[in-house]
């Protein structure tokens, strides 16, 4: 594993211990959906929850939050529908989230920032 995979699978722990905190159940981790990879699904109350996580150790091109483009979020979208799809899964109850996690290495810290429903 490299540290880029390293720093991303750090970033997805914190996420899941942070959303088991605030009601969460995790369903699953780094599905890989041929052309794309969900981070994490939840069920939150009456809802799956896609989570995508984003970490950054460094804000020189952009903080965790600025890095989701618009292709970024059609792949998602699309992968979710395939998931949906081959699982048999209510599409009505579901939910896209982003997670941003930026790391201070210096204070040993992350500032974790949760958007739901980014469709």
């Amino acid at each position: 594993m490299n540290y880029k995979q390293k720093i991303g699978k750090y970033g997805e722990d914190l996420v899941c211990k942070f959303l088991e905190r605030n009601g969460y159940q995790i369903i699953s981790q780094n599905i890989k959906i041929s052309f794309q990879e969900i981070d994490i699904i939840a069920k939150y109350e009456d809802l799956l929850v896609f989570v995508e996580v984003k970490t950054r150790t460094n804000i020189s091109f952009g903080e965790a939050d600025e890095t989701i483009t618009e292709r970024k979020t059609t792949n998602l979208k699309r992968a979710i529908s395939h998931y949906l799809a081959n699982n048999n899964l209510d599409a009505s109850k579901i939910r896209l989230d982003l997670v941003a996690v930026d790391l201070d290495k210096i204070k040993n810290s992350a500032r974790i920032r949760h958007y739901k429903d980014i469709f």
